[in-house]
């Protein structure tokens, strides 16, 4: 699997990790949950070890845990994160959706 995140999206994941306080084990959660107004979103999370099920993915230095539902919407997916005058956060190049809405966290498939 190919997920990546840019130096911007790791560095600032990096500051939750250790805010959290998590073990070497520990890493970001990323999922695709129902819901959103385009039908699906994004979710993510700190967590301090991977799912036996779920895939693990290196990129900038970090862990990041997938589960298997999630994989097939995450496959090629770029993850940055952004500080503009409208706000700062997490945002998601999902080169697999089908359309998408102005918030940025959700899509359809």
């Amino acid at each position: 699997m190919v997920l990546t995140l840019t130096e911007t999206a790791a560095s600032e994941v990096k500051k939750f990790l250790e805010t959290e306080n998590v073990g070497n084990d520990g890493g970001l959660r990323v999922r695709v949950v129902p819901g959103g107004c385009s039908g699906f979103q994004y979710a993510m999370n700190i967590e301090e070890a991977p799912q036996a099920t779920d895939e693990v993915v290196e990129t900038g230095g970090l862990k990041v845990f997938v589960d298997m539902f999630s994989a097939q919407y995450l496959e090629n997916v770029q993850i940055d994160y952004v500080n503009s005058v409208m706000g700062s956060g997490f945002t998601f190049n999902n080169p697999n959706s089908g359309g998408g809405c102005g918030c940025g966290s959700s899509f359809s498939a």
